[in-house]
């Protein structure tokens, strides 16, 4: 039987058969849905469009500085999420001025990457900078909660 694939990228509005399908809906349930048609956007993202407040944070919460690994600018569903730690599903959004009028998209995003199982932290660029030390506690204290860990 052959069925209209629900996902997006390459795959939208194609007919595969149920081999291709279900192949590729496990590819994404255990890689986190990482999709890789958009790859090269992420890549992009880090190595060329880095908000500075994402380069700010990111110096504090890279190489398990935090007691769990992030990913920079990871694919997952049909979005791009700034900060990605795998293991326990968290995802950090750092919100530039851009996003003054992005809410409604902000939310659809949030739901949808919610409804696939992951918890999202979402921080100004401002208080990246203004206050970096309360938002590593929120931070810390989210992967506490996550890890069922005690520090």
């Amino acid at each position: 039987m052959d069925r209209v694939s629900p996902f997006g990228g390459g795959l939208r509005g194609r007919i595969i058969h149920n081999l291709a399908f279900n192949s590729y809906l496990q590819y994404m349930l255990t890689n986190n849905h990482y999709n890789t048609n958009l790859k090269h956007f992420a890549s992009e993202l880090r190595t060329e469009s880095s908000s500075r407040a994402e380069r700010h944070l990111w110096k504090s919460i890279k190489a398990k500085k935090l007691g769990v690994g992030f990913k920079r600018q990871r694919p997952i569903l049909n979005f791009i999420v700034d900060f990605f730690a795998q293991e326990i599903g968290l995802i950090i959004e750092i919100d530039g001025s851009s996003h003054l009028t992005k809410g409604e998209y902000d939310r659809y995003r949030q739901e949808k990457l919610e409804k696939a199982g992951y918890s999202i932290l979402r921080f100004s660029e401002g208080d990246v900078f203004r206050s970096t030390s309360q938002v590593l506690m929120q931070i810390e204290h989210a992967i506490i909660s996550l890890t069922g860990e005690t520090r």
